[in-house]
């Protein structure tokens, strides 16, 4: 199945204690169908000190669910579905099911 959801996009949490949170997602793991979303469903989590770090609690992100994250629409920054076009030169592109346009390809590099 195609990618609807890809390291880059800006997304909203639909489900769960974030529900309504936006982010970018920072990393999608895609054999357990999970996503990392920069500063959502934050973490406590206790550091056992090492020689490069210090030890304490540590804030992180946790994972969550591909099912409970929407793509925002990037005309008006709603959540959308996604869906896929062929467009006429043959290329395959991602399209918002709620106004029709087409979603870019995240620039996750810069």
């Amino acid at each position: 199945m195609a990618a609807k959801i890809k390291r880059g996009d800006k997304v909203m949490v639909m489900t769960g204690r974030s529900k309504g949170q936006t982010g970018v997602v920072t990393q999608v793991i895609t054999e357990t169908g999970r996503a990392l979303v920069e500063g959502v469903n934050m973490v406590t989590k206790h550091q056992k000190p090492s020689q490069t770090a210090a030890g304490g609690l540590v804030q992180k992100e946790a994972s969550l669910d591909l099912s409970n994250l929407m793509v925002l629409d990037p005309s008006d920054d709603k959540p959308t579905r996604v869906g896929f076009r062929i467009e006429d030169d043959g290329s395959k592109v991602r399209v918002s099911k709620r106004s029709g346009t087409v979603i870019p390809e995240p620039d996750w590099r810069a």
